[in-house]
């Protein structure tokens, strides 16, 4: 099976200017967001969440009207209706941490707010959200070999996405 050529749109938010007023920078992420057939999240964790201007871009990108609405059950209940379903999704993100304490004492917090807290509005609820997530322990503290063996599930990831 080969690799068909498709066309890759990179944003990486720590190269764009995010000063106020950002609203093209934000309409131009949406433009992307619509086009593509698969994203590709990757982000450090900080303090048991990720970036700060990956906290940003789901904030000012995955909008209530772009990317979910809220469906109304009773006057105080609703749940989403996500708008971007049929979108692909992989995330990749790197803790500093070793993995033990993150997923026993911290209950995999950072993975669990991501994948329910915003994945599920936007994505809807699929159980390849969680699957899809994948987290790398203690990088700042890894060898050179694992650091490629994370790179390696990353490209395999993408291959097999490009070739299915």
């Amino acid at each position: 099976m080969s690799i068909r050529k498709k066309n890759l749109k990179v944003i990486d938010l720590y190269r764009d200017d995010f000063t106020r007023p950002r609203k093209k920078l934000i309409e131009h992420y949406k433009k992307l967001v619509l086009w593509a057939d698969s994203l590709y999240i990757i982000s450090p964790v900080w303090w048991f969440r990720l970036t700060p201007r990956t906290e940003i871009f789901f904030d000012e990108v995955f909008t209530p009207g772009f990317a979910y609405k809220f469906i109304p059950i009773t006057k105080t209940y609703s749940y989403p209706k996500p708008f971007l379903k049929n979108k692909k999704l992989r995330t990749y993100i790197t803790h500093g941490a070793p993995a033990l304490p993150v997923l026993t004492l911290y209950v995999n917090s950072v993975k669990l707010r991501l994948v329910m807290g915003v994945y599920s509005f936007v994505f809807g609820w699929k159980l390849s959200l969680f699957s899809k997530t994948k987290q790398f322990w203690s990088v700042p503290f890894v060898d050179e070999k694992k650091r490629k063996k994370y790179l390696e599930i990353v490209r395999k990831d993408i291959v097999s996405d490009l070739t299915s």
